[in-house]
């Protein structure tokens, strides 16, 4: 909504065709009791355990509210732990700081085993062909469940016996078909990655006290009040956000409009330095701006140099194809009047152009 008051709407999203897909496979993998999971699960992450039976536990975590959710999902947690079952929670409520303030999180299903590890599961619509998925789909699923893992552990800080597992297990249809199959993926890297870029974020109270007095994001403000309220906040544009912030295509073309070199990549603006423009990084190239000694700017400045002489040896080449292409032409109408005359000369002309 934010966004498309700001004018700059996002204009993606999954259809709806994918949302019923996945839906579908979600219910057919967790049908009769989620038997079919816990088979799966058992399989690949099982080790000692005794196999799931019938008599696997399956908690309501009803409750009012995310944070009532949340709330019911750690008591559930808790009771499956001390009980020394396998329990399934399905879609449980958990909840985890950013900045400051608690989000809350659902994923697809933690399992509990009998010698009180939790297991994260997702299940994703995305198919595994030969026991092999989409790197770079697999590597979201990875990150996601990553957060889930996070979650789960400031529950399991405070339950007597619990661990929560740094492997997943991730479900998806098998090949061409709808029947479902699983990997397990390790998501230490992922969990560690995450739990460091969480402690760096800025709190929103820290946030908020450097915003002027009476800002709001309200949608149902003026354009112009709106945006100027949105600017307040300092963007950190990257293009991964085109795939998960509604207000993406809002900080891109701020972002474009200041010729910022964010626009251009994470590790494009790693390699710049302290160039943090596009027409700073042009000049600079062009020997106009820029510390001659500094390796970055020497770097840009060797790579226009060898661009330059790229082209211009392109050049000499295209204009001796140009020159060269009149001489053909010439040589070959030349071949053919000779042909043609000694083609009216008689027998003889004939023959010789035989």
């Amino acid at each position: 909504m934010l966004a498309t008051a700001l004018g700059s709407p996002a204009p993606f999203g999954q259809s709806q065709f994918a949302f019923m897909r996945g839906n579908a496979f979600e219910a057919k993998v967790k049908a009769d009791g989620g038997a079919e999971l816990l088979r799966l699960l058992y399989e690949r992450l099982g080790d000692s355990s005794p196999a799931p039976g019938p008599d696997v536990a399956t908690p309501d975590l009803s409750a009012a509210g995310p944070e009532g959710r949340a709330a019911r999902t750690a008591l559930a947690l808790r009771e499956a732990t001390a009980a020394g079952g396998w329990a399934l929670l399905d879609h449980p409520m958990l909840a985890l700081e950013v900045a400051g303030s608690p989000a809350y999180l659902e994923p697809d299903a933690v399992v509990v085993h009998p010698d009180g590890r939790w297991t994260v599961v997702e299940i994703k619509s995305f198919p595994m062909i030969d026991a092999s998925a989409d790197a770079s789909k697999v590597g979201a699923a990875a990150r996601q469940a990553a957060v889930y893992v996070l979650a789960l552990e400031r529950v399991a800080a405070v339950t007597e016996g619990a661990e929560v597992g740094q492997r997943v297990l991730l479900v998806c249809p098998k090949d061409f078909s709808n029947l479902p199959t699983a990997s397990v993926v390790d998501v230490r890297k992922q969990r560690a990655v995450t739990r460091r870029q969480l402690t760096r974020l800025t709190r929103i109270e820290d946030i908020a006290a450097g915003l002027p007095e009476g800002t709001t994001f309200d949608p149902a403000c003026p354009s112009e009040e709106l945006d100027a309220a949105v600017a307040a906040v300092p963007p950190a544009y990257a293009p991964e956000c085109l795939a998960a912030c509604e207000l993406a295509f809002h900080c891109r073309a701020k972002s474009r409009a200041e010729g910022a070199v964010e626009t251009l990549g994470r590790s494009v603006r790693g390699e710049l330095g302290g160039l943090t423009t596009v027409a700073g990084v042009l000049a600079a190239a062009a020997g106009k701006e820029g510390d001659p000694a500094d390796p970055t700017v020497a770097a840009l400045r060797r790579a226009a140099a060898l661009r330059a002489e790229a082209l211009e040896s392109a050049a000499v080449l295209r204009a001796g194809a140009r020159e060269a292409a009149p001489v053909a032409g010439a040589g070959a109408r030349e071949a053919v009047s000779v042909a043609s005359a000694g083609a009216s000369d008689g027998p003889e002309g004939a023959a010789a152009c035989r």
